[in-house]
């Protein structure tokens, strides 16, 4: 892999040569860089520098980041719409690992069909919901809505303040024309088609266990939730708290599977936060080394062949943080080729083959196997005020922390 970035490079000198990498920087909390005035105040800093007051593991952010820079380096800038007057409005947020092949097939889609005009803003998952909450909130009406929506996660589509109030209204409706989703969605364990036909999904981002065999000790290796939730790990695990969507979903599904008691133990088995990044080669750590962390599946394929970490998918399912698309009945002719182009097979593709974010699309090989997913199922989130249950699930995890980390 070539060295793009080094440690002694100064920041203004990485954000003008790879302004692409400016979304990574915001992930880790470098954040405004694309204000100038920012950029004159930290712009001579080097990066060693600027990782170290950060608290940033400098070896494991060079890697990722070169890495990243490695991956799309024949990619073009994609992620700004060239149209200003979209007669169709596309909003949200894409995982950093497939947003520019995705917008590269967008964009693409665009222009082989110019009939179509398109005003989008999909900014990378680590810029956070805030931006998209405050949008919606500002709206406060159907019409001020963008037309299709898409995200991960379950606060913005279920919080009666956010989108939620919208959907009572029943101005969305499923327009993807997909009758049976992916079979390793729809089976005897698992269904992931709203029944309403309210929401559709794209795909699915999964959360496994990374175990460090060093580490371990005599307890074995856990291969479920439950044995994760055993009180043999306290203060063993780290957990990906600040990747809000999949910290949210491993909240909602444990607490639906296991109860307040499951989460209770989730936060006593809390050694530390972790990016996923980070988790990768956490057992370089001198301290505070987990035994175990929880993690996005894609993040397995950086292990290093060497390491004693060893990848579990979880036999009681790895819990799923769902990838949503939102789309208005109101425009359903307007919106029908986009929406079935988004979660078409040639975009599923993308998101199971590069992403490793399992697709619904059923012409899609996710190349999983029989292995099992945890989904809290539509039923529960029809019966329950998911925004309630998730600040109480937070409440519960936070006070058994260790040291009340929040």
């Amino acid at each position: 892999m070539k060295k793009y970035i080094d440690e002694n490079m100064k920041i203004d000198e990485i954000c003008s040569q790879y302004p692409g990498v400016i979304e990574i920087f915001e992930k880790y909390g470098i954040k405004d860089l694309k204000n100038f005035n920012v950029r004159k105040l930290i712009g001579n800093m080097r990066l060693k520098n600027i990782l170290l007051s950060k608290k940033i593991n400098c070896e494991t952010f060079l890697e990722m980041i070169n890495r990243f820079l490695d991956e799309n380096k024949n990619t073009v800038d994609v992620t700004v719409n060239q149209s200003s007057q979209g007669e169709i409005s596309v909003m949200g947020l894409l995982p950093c690992p497939i947003r520019i092949p995705l917008l590269e097939k967008f964009n693409y889609f665009l222009k082989e069909n110019s009939d179509i005009k398109i005003k989008y803003e999909l900014k990378a998952a680590s810029a956070g919901l805030d931006w998209l909450k405050k949008d919606v909130i500002e709206a406060n009406h159907p019409e001020k809505l963008a037309d299709i929506f898409i995200s991960a996660g379950f606060d913005l589509f279920f919080e009666d303040r956010l989108i939620g109030k919208f959907k009572k209204e029943g101005i969305f409706k499923d327009i993807t024309g997909i009758e049976r989703y992916n079979d390793d969605f729809e089976n005897e364990d698992i269904s992931l088609r709203d029944p309403k036909g309210d929401y559709s999904m794209l795909g699915v981002v999964p959360a496994v266990f990374l175990v460090n065999s060093d580490i371990l000790g005599d307890r074995p290796v856990p291969k479920s939730w439950k044995e994760l939730l055993s009180g043999e790990f306290r203060k063993s695990v780290s957990l990906p708290i600040s990747d809000f969507d999949l910290f949210n979903s491993i909240l909602i599904n444990l607490n639906k599977k296991y109860g307040k008691k499951g989460i209770e133990e989730l936060g006593k088995a809390l050694l530390e936060n972790l990016h996923p990044a980070q988790m990768v080669k956490s057992d370089k750590k001198t301290i505070n080394t987990p035994a175990v962390t929880i993690m996005p599946y894609f993040f397995t394929k950086m292990i290093d062949k060497a390491s004693p970490m060893i990848p579990v998918w979880p036999e009681d399912g790895a819990v799923i943080s769902p990838i949503f698309m939102l789309t208005k009945k109101s425009k359903e002719k307007q919106l029908e080729k986009t929406a079935k182009f988004l979660s078409g097979k040639e975009i599923g593709e993308v998101m199971s083959h590069q992403g490793l974010f399992p697709s619904v699309n059923p012409d899609v090989d996710n190349r999983i196997g029989s292995k099992r997913f945890m989904w809290c199922g539509w039923e529960y989130i029809h019966k329950n005020n998911i925004g309630e249950i998730l600040e109480e699930c937070k409440k519960i995890f936070f006070s058994k922390c260790r040291g009340g980390i929040k």
